[in-house]
């Protein structure tokens, strides 16, 4: 049998192969993002309590009533703004999921998709698998800004759907108020599509709101939120996130939803509904993971690598033009296998490989994993 691939090009994921190198190296894994501390004993009672209960059955199609009433609540609370829970959010499993169905539901072939590089990996295979064209447009480092004159200059009949991400990963910068204005400029009145991917809404540091396009009326008419309970709450096993849009383009992305997954793990989503009716369990997550970045860039503020700003996400980039003129993928691989250190190299996230010498360092761990690695670090 002959078959045609449908993605030549796509090989296994940067996140794979640097999570089995620090396997194999006995490393410290700070390349994929997941924290390597536990969650609230207390959520995972919670899920016992369910379990127990006998509620281990498929959950209704559009997740069970009571979480998708708390993320309209959770929204409403963050964004002062209105979402229907029955007919404008759906749980998926997992933000990557929601991002794969939305393309799914409305890109054909030949339409283009605007994406910033660097762009996390998932995007552009999930519009290429769907005969989409992406478009790619580079952010502008150091401060990996938006040219928007450049998105208004590529904007063409053909433009079907936009995808932003913010707090944005890998880079950890955050879009301000004037970019989504600019966004919602653009789009309005057009046929364009937004796919906005905030699964790092509740990081957002130094006191700067998460701009999320929830905020910005005629944006969120023509825009889908996807989030992630798994970086809000440590369970990023858990494979649970949502979906929040209108009600006309979120009854598109549910036919499609409902024959990609069905349905969702049932009391997980309970425990997680009664989770989330702390506000605490959410709003202080920012407090929590500022700390971290304070504590880790702290411990390397000695070091020979160049840290970078980070105003959002779990991640940090260091830039190692001090140290070696290495290309940053061969700059990654040997510090995971002579330092036993991982790290992901930034130029996995371009369609041209863009090469600035840098490496991102996810700092969701323990203290003293941190620790470790910072002796790491500052050996170089």
């Amino acid at each position: 049998m002959q078959t045609q691939s449908k993605l030549p090009n796509i090989g296994t994921t940067i996140f794979t192969i640097m999570s089995g190198l620090a396997r194999e190296y006995n490393a410290i894994n700070l390349s994929q993002g997941f924290p390597d501390f536990g969650c609230d004993p207390h959520l995972l009672d919670l899920v016992q309590k369910y379990m127990s209960a006998g509620f281990n059955q498929y959950a209704p199609m559009q997740g069970i009533i009571q979480l998708r009433e708390r993320i309209a609540e959770i929204i409403r609370n963050c964004y002062n703004a209105s979402y229907n829970p029955d007919t404008e959010i759906t749980i998926t499993a997992g933000a990557t999921q929601g991002i794969y169905t939305a393309i799914a539901a409305f890109i054909h072939k030949g339409d283009e998709v605007i994406v910033f590089e660097p762009a996390y990996d998932c995007y552009v295979p999930a519009i290429e698998v769907h005969g989409g064209v992406a478009v790619p447009l580079q952010l502008c480092y150091p401060d990996f800004k938006i040219n928007w004159e450049e998105v208004k200059q590529k904007v063409n009949p053909r433009t079907r759907m936009i995808i932003i991400n913010t707090p944005h990963n890998p880079s950890g910068t955050v879009l301000n108020e004037n970019d989504l204005k600019e966004l919602q400029s653009i789009v309005t009145g057009k046929n364009i599509l937004v796919v906005s991917d905030e699964v790092y809404e509740h990081m957002a540091f130094d006191g700067k709101p998460h701009q999320s396009v929830a905020r910005y009326e005629e944006l969120r008419k023509q825009s889908f939120i996807i989030s992630s309970f798994g970086k809000t709450v440590h369970t990023t096993g858990w494979k649970i996130g949502y979906v929040a849009a209108p009600k006309e383009l979120m009854a598109e992305f549910r036919k499609v939803h409902q024959f990609l997954v069905f349905a969702v793990n049932h009391p997980f989503q309970l425990a997680l509904s009664d989770f989330l009716a702390e506000q605490k369990n959410y709003m202080e997550l920012k407090n929590f993971y500022e700390k971290k970045r304070n504590y880790f860039r702290n411990l390397i503020s000695g070091s020979r690598f160049g840290i970078e700003p980070c105003t959002g996400t779990y991640f940090q980039l260091l830039n190692y033009k001090k140290i070696s003129e290495e290309k940053d993928t061969e700059f990654a691989i040997r510090l995971t296998k002579e330092k036993k250190l991982a790290s992901v190299p930034l130029s996995v996230f371009y369609s041209k490989q863009t090469d600035n010498k840098l490496l991102r360092f996810c700092f969701a761990k323990k203290d003293e994993t941190l620790e470790q690695a910072a002796e790491i670090i500052n050996s170089l």
